[in-house]
Order: structure tokens, then sequence, then C-alpha cells
């Protein structure tokens, strides 16, 4: 056979095999889309990719068969039915050549699970970590969670994957997001979602786009110190004074040691980028929410707000800012919303005075009012003084799912604290009213209420004596205020405060004045 041929038939087999492989069809899928994955029951599905221009993209879901057009980006996204609870699905997802098959796919709850730290936590570090692991056996019960990445730029996906809830994988995942989504699968027996993107110490504002908060107005000295330092911070510039600053201490530390002294202090420690952390407005609503937003969920836990405590009064504005731009992106309506109030922390204190902590509690239970589908868990009864990050998260879950199991899923229980509702002054008296939400008031550890405080016109408060009335109502007196005006109650950092629900649920503090307080000045 002739050799020239062999070799032309050669190329031309390697020429027509690039060829093929040049025009197979680009698919790519987020990182949510993958094996394990728990869709959202009863609501629109979607499932988004790229492929290429102009490409037609086929989606199954059982019986379900969708085919969409990829834009002039390659971006395609398709919309399939609701499906009730249940499973293992599979989905296939089929452009020209290429096709991405996911397995083991249930329907059932979803939630995101996000805030800073104290929602990051995870199992590992919380309460009887070590018998929790024992019995994380919940298949059904899936896990994601999103990689700290703080970036301007929109992310679209993230290295991430779902896994089954066992014992060797429930000990990193969120701890509070874990207990909640305990408590809801074993509750309504259901498949349960979790997407943990919760970033240690971020700022509220990270997680809002930047023109939502240029756009408000509200925040202009915030936007404006945050451009100074966008305009000036160099980070390899502080990376390379900071390798001199060591060196120079490395030299100091060299040289005590020759001399028998202890080694000195004030060793340099390597910059953070301020650009890419946890704090730069819309760092993490780019970063580690924009490649989950438009995934059917039911709603969102949060624990965040320590951060933010400096800037309380703002906070007022901030907070609900925020949850109404993540409900306007989404696409989804005003899907649940439940926060946890800030708990007890710092040393406590005997006298009344002002507390930014108290004041942002405030700002938090304030947007229950501003916006609709919100809830508060109160936890002023779980903290630690000396410890941001308390370590019982187990009943922090349960106080969030009250919220849930009554509000979303409609079982008849008690799932708020109780709530100042209103005042009336009887003689050198002052009595509050409060909305116990079907309950009824109680004290924890002694009958004798503590936690109050009262005032007259010149503002100065002082503890006060406090008894119930009936089943929601307190009387608050002092033999030092002959006039009282105003009321507080577990108005600080780590407040002694006892007055609570017949299940055990702390009141939720309060103020009955209006009074400046110590944060309004801070922008």
């Amino acid at each position: 056979m002739n050799s020239r041929w062999m070799q032309s038939g050669t190329f031309a087999a390697l020429f027509t095999f690039l060829l093929v492989g040049s025009l197979q069809a680009e698919l790519t899928m987020p990182a949510l889309f993958t094996d394990h994955m728990v869709l959202q029951r009863d609501m629109p599905i979607f499932i988004w990719g790229s492929s290429d221009k102009g490409a037609e993209v086929n989606v199954t879901l059982g019986d379900q068969k969708v085919t969409v057009t990829a834009n002039d980006n390659g971006k395609w996204k398709a919309e399939l039915k609701p499906l009730p609870a249940g499973g293992p699905h599979q989905v296939v997802v089929r452009s020209g050549d290429a096709e991405k098959v996911i397995t083991d796919v249930l329907v059932g709850e979803v939630w995101v699970c996000s805030g800073q730290s104290n929602m990051q936590w995870d199992v590992n570090a919380s309460n009887d970590a070590d018998l929790e692991r024992l019995t994380a056996n919940f298949p059904k019960i899936r896990l994601i969670s999103v990689p700290q990445v703080g970036t301007q730029e929109a992310q679209e996906s993230f290295n991430g994957k779902w896994e089954l809830c066992t014992p060797d994988t429930v000990g990193s995942f969120s701890g509070v997001g874990y207990f909640f989504g305990r408590q809801i699968y074993q509750t309504l027996d259901v498949p349960v979602g979790l997407i943990d993107n919760a970033w240690g110490g971020s700022s509220a504002e990270a997680w809002v786009e930047r023109d939502v908060l240029k756009n408000s107005g509200k925040f202009n000295e915030l936007m404006a110190r945050w451009e100074q330092t966008e305009a000036t911070y160099n980070h390899e510039q502080a990376v390379a004074q900071y390798k001199e600053n060591l060196k120079a201490w490395e030299e100091k530390a060299k040289q005590a040691k020759a001399d028998g002294k202890p080694e000195p202090g004030g060793k340099p420690g390597p910059p953070r980028n301020p650009l890419t952390n946890q704090h730069r407005p819309a760092n993490l609503y780019q970063g580690v929410l924009n490649p989950i937003i438009g995934y059917g969920i039911r709603g969102v836990i949060w624990y965040q707000g320590e951060s933010n405590a400096g800037r309380a009064y703002q906070y007022r504005d901030l907070f609900p800012l925020m949850i109404q731009n993540w409900r306007d992106r989404w696409g989804q309506g005003d899907f649940p919303f439940y926060w946890v109030q800030l708990a007890d922390f710092l040393q406590e204190r005997t006298e009344p005075g002002d507390s930014a902590w108290a004041e942002l509690r405030e700002a938090q239970t304030m947007t229950l009012d501003r916006l609709p589908n919100t809830g508060q868990a109160v936890i002023i009864d779980l903290g630690e003084a000396e410890d941001i990050h308390p370590r019982n998260k187990q009943d922090v879950a349960k106080r969030l799912a009250r919220l849930a199991l009554a509000n979303e899923y409609g079982y008849k229980i008690v799932s708020q604290s109780p709530r100042y509702k209103s005042m009336s002054v009887e003689g050198n008296a002052i009595v509050i009213e409060m909305d116990t939400y079907g309950s009824q008031l109680d004290s924890f550890d002694t009958r004798a209420l503590q936690g109050f405080t009262i005032a007259g016109a010149d503002k100065k408060f002082v503890n006060a004596k406090a008894e119930l009335i009936g089943s929601n109502k307190v009387r608050v007196s002092s033999p030092e205020v002959k006039e009282p005006v105003a009321v507080r109650y577990a108005w600080g950092d780590n407040p002694v405060a006892n007055l609570q629900n017949a299940q055990a649920m702390p009141a939720t503090p309060f103020r009955t004045d209006d009074w400046d307080g110590t944060t309004k000045n801070n922008k």
C-alpha cells in the first residue's frame, strides 16, 4: 500500500478528529447542579448553565423535557414544573453531543444558611459535638458549602458539591444550619437541602449590591470611605513593606537570642487585603451569594450583626435593604427571612448605661415591622460573656425552626418571643403590655423580675422593681423616680434579665423611649 497514501490518510483522520473535537458542544453548569442535590418542592424548578451561542439545550427531569436556546453569551436557563417531595430523580442535560447526568436528586425543602461566624461555626465546635456526629446519619439531609470569595466580579459558580449528611460529613458544616435542618427534616419527614455561604466577621454592606447601596442615598459616608480605600490601597506595596518590617524584626530577634534576651514583641503580621475581604461593599453579594441566586429555596436563616454593632442606627436601614435586595434579585417573592438576634456578650453591668449591642438588637427588631415574612430568634439567654461564639447552637436552631414550622409549615406552636406592645403611666409606675403570641409571660430562675430600668424626664435610668400583672403585663417602678416617663428592658451588652414566655423563650429587649443612642452618628 502506498506509504504516502497512508500518511495522508493518517493526517486526514487526525484533522477530522481535531475538527470534531473543536466543534463538540460546550456544556457547563454551576456546582449547585451536581449529584445528590435537593430541589425545592412545590415551586417552579430552574436549572441553568452555559453552552455554545445559539445552541439548543434539552433538560429532562422524570417525564418532563424542556428545550431552551443559549443566548448570545452562551447562557441558558430552563424552567420545569413543580414537583412534590420525593425522589430520587435523575436530571439529564444535553447540548449537541455533550451530556451531563445528575443522579440521586431529591425534592424537598431548601434553606440558605448565611451570615457571619456564628452561622459559619460548625458542628465540630458546638455543644456535644461527639454525640451529634454519632447520630448524624440522615442521607435525606443534603449539605453544600460555598467557599469564601470576596470580589466585585459576579461569580457564577464555586468549587463545591452536595454531600449526604453522615457522621463523617456533618462535622465541618454550619452548626445552626444543620440543627435547624434536622428539626425541619424530623418534623416534616421530607428531604432537606442546606446551602451554607456564611463568612465570619462579615459586614452587612458586603452582602448588598453596590448600586443598591449608592442609590439608596443613606450610606454616602460609608461608600466614600471605601472609594478612598479602593483608590489608594496597593496590596503589593503593603506586602513589600511587611517583608521589610519582618526582616528587621528577625534581625532584632536574632540579636536578642545571641544576647540571651527574650524575643522582642511586635512581630509584624502579613497584611490583609481590604479589597478582597468580607467588609467591602458588594464583595460577598458577588462572591458567595450571586452563584446561588435563583436556585429554588424555601427561605433564609441568618446570623449576623456583630460586625455592624458600632453602626447600629445605620443598620436600621441597611439590614432591611439587604433583605429586599436579595428578594428582588432572587425573583421568588417575599421568601421567609429569619434571623438570630445578637446574643448576650461582654461583661455584665450592674448599673444602666448605653450599649451599641442593645442598639443593634433594636435595629434587628425594627426590621420585623419594615418587611413582611420575617422573624427573629431572641437568644439573650444563650450567650457567653467572654466568647462571641456561644457553643449552644442547638437551642439557637430550635428557635429558628419554631419560626419556620409555625409560619411556613402550619404547625400550631408558639414561635415568637414576647415583644413590647405599649405602655401607660399609672401614678409613680409604668405598666408595660407585651404581645405574647399565644403564650403568657413567665420568669426564669426567680419569681422576681430582673433587667428593667426606669427613668423620668431627666433621662437618667435606674434599676427598677418589676412584677407580673396577669398573663401579659409588667408593672415597673422605683422610689428614685417619682414621675416616670420611660422603661428599658435587657438594655445592655450582656443584660441580666429573666422575663420569658411559658416556652422559655426570652422576652425581646426593648425601650419605650426614642432618645439618641450611642451609635446614632456613626456612619
